[in-house]
């Protein structure tokens, strides 16, 4: 018999399965639960095709509405593989990161759409902006995760395949998540008078329908940076035909309009003090200031931040460990909806490494002194030498660009006022340990985590009085972009970060 290629989203995991196999046979290994015992009844273990093919059964047909049958998804009590495809499992999808801060803002008229187009996940947000305030919230993968989980990986898909596939499914998936705020809000789409979104610059040029080219190879500059403003008929949402889409502007290479929101939000441009803001991710981003310049840098990090890499890594999920601390002699730990350990996610491993260190277990070459090469932490999840590497190239990278950009305008670590922690993984992850593994040389009470920075500064842009205000001209002309590989000391502090803090150093 044939075997297929089956990817399963957002466990970042592909298998080889024979034709024909029954998805339960499959997803029970991964901890998907099939609460009806597979009579179809729940619909609990929903997944979701994103790519390739999985016919509808006669039960789905009947169990499931055309309009989800339409959007891919299919019960995985029901279903047998016959062909090469990527599911979304719903069990497992991202937890994607909303943001439910109060928008101090003068209110205005009529209603708007703020988006966070991320690499992982996309999150809409439905405003009214004569309240200021969030009346409808939605989020999902982002199916570009097909075509690579990382920024380059997608943009050589696309110099391979096209860009406009990548083009499609992203303006498709953003339009299916406005359709969903609008279903569950008392307000039509006539009613929609602004679309703002961001996101790092492959989103921005893959959104916006841009040549992508430039960012896959040397000096990874876009053509085109600026504000690009479509009207949504042009993006195929007709139903808010009429209404303008802003994508706002990237900062250079591939600090995008994300970091520029970012800073908006937490308005560190406005601050006299030295400060700086740091967004964790598969592409981390970091900017600078001294109290009035103004300096940024991409550092990529790699997926170990969200789980990816890992051998037994997983996104933040229920059975995700995400805590660990040090009981008596040895290791206690903590999962995500309390039930038993399936693997690590982001922050779990940051704890584990961070305690392990504090038992020396392992040394500050990153060395685990005992055990075979590997420490247990909760039923079969396992901490391997390999895991702790991957941890310490994610984090060298982050370290090492806070360390250049400091220097380059003049500032210590122990200077800085405070330290703004953004994304998912910076929401959840313990400053203190984050400490202790030297990814951040900052005192953790001045480490502010500011949750989903990108998406309340596209709120905040809900409210710009004047569309061409969204250009943001005059902040991006002080913020200066740096190349980090350009920097001739860039690969020796790469190094020297990749080490840990030893016992007692005061990180």
């Amino acid at each position: 018999m044939s075997r297929i290629r089956l990817e399963l989203v957002p466990l970042g995991r592909a298998l080889e399965v024979e034709r024909g196999t029954a998805l339960t046979d499959v997803l029970y290994r991964f901890g998907v639960e099939f609460p009806c015992g597979g009579r179809g009844r729940c619909r609990r273990c929903r997944v979701r095709l994103l790519r390739g093919t999985l016919e509808p059964t006669p039960r789905e047909r009947a169990l499931l509405g055309g309009e989800e049958l339409r959007k891919g998804w299919r019960l995985a009590c029901s279903s047998r593989v016959t062909a090469d495809a990527s599911l979304e499992i719903e069990q497992f999808s991202v937890a994607a990161l909303a943001d439910d801060a109060r928008l101090h803002v003068e209110p205005r008229t009529g209603f708007g759409v703020a988006v966070d187009v991320g690499t992982t996940s996309l999150v809409a947000q439905l405003v009214d902006r004569s309240a200021a305030a969030v009346i409808a919230s939605a989020s999902t993968v982002n199916p570009q995760v097909r075509c690579g989980a990382d920024v380059m990986s997608r943009l050589h898909y696309a110099l391979e395949n096209g860009a406009g596939i990548l083009s499609d499914e992203l303006r498709r998936a953003v339009g299916e998540l406005i359709e969903q705020l609008l279903e569950s809000a008392p307000v039509t789409a006539g009613r929609v008078e602004a679309v703002v979104a961001v996101g790092n610059t492959a989103m921005h040029h893959f959104f916006c329908g841009l040549d992508p080219a430039p960012l896959a190879a040397a000096p990874f500059e876009p053509r085109q940076a600026g504000l690009i403003t479509q009207p949504a008929e042009r993006l195929g949402w007709h139903e808010l035909a009429g209404c303008p889409v802003h994508f706002l502007p990237c900062l250079g290479g591939f600090v995008g309009s994300d970091v520029l929101a970012g800073i908006i939000a937490t308005g560190i441009h406005e601050s006299r003090d030295p400060v700086a803001l740091v967004d964790l991710g598969t592409n981390g981003e970091i900017v600078v200031s001294d109290g009035s310049r103004l300096v940024c840098a991409s550092a990529a990090a790699g997926p170990a931040f969200e789980g990816g890499g890992i051998s037994m890594g997983m996104r933040a999920a229920p059975g995700a460990i995400d805590r660990v601390w040090i009981r008596g002699s040895g290791l206690a730990y903590r999962t995500l909806g309390g039930g038993a350990p399936r693997g690590l996610c982001g922050s779990g491993i940051v704890d584990a490494v961070a305690a392990a260190l504090d038992l020396g277990w392992i040394d500050p070459s990153g060395r685990i002194r005992a055990g075979g090469g590997q420490i247990a932490l909760g039923g079969a999840v396992r901490l391997t030498q390999r895991d702790v590497r991957q941890l310490q190239l994610a984090k060298a990278a982050i370290a090492a660009a806070l360390e250049l950009l400091l220097g380059r305008v003049g500032v210590m670590a122990g200077d800085l006022a405070r330290l703004f922690l953004a994304g998912a993984f910076g929401n959840c992850v313990d400053p203190a340990a984050a400490r202790r593994i030297g990814l951040i040389a900052v005192p953790e009470e001045r480490v502010e985590p500011v949750g989903n920075a990108a998406l309340r500064g596209a709120k905040l842009s809900l409210f710009a009085a004047e569309a061409g205000q969204l250009a943001y001209g005059e902040l991006r002309s002080r913020v200066e972009h740096v190349p980090l590989a350009s920097l001739p000391e860039f690969e020796e502090t790469f190094i020297a970060n990749t080490r840990f803090p030893p016992p007692g150093s005061g990180t």
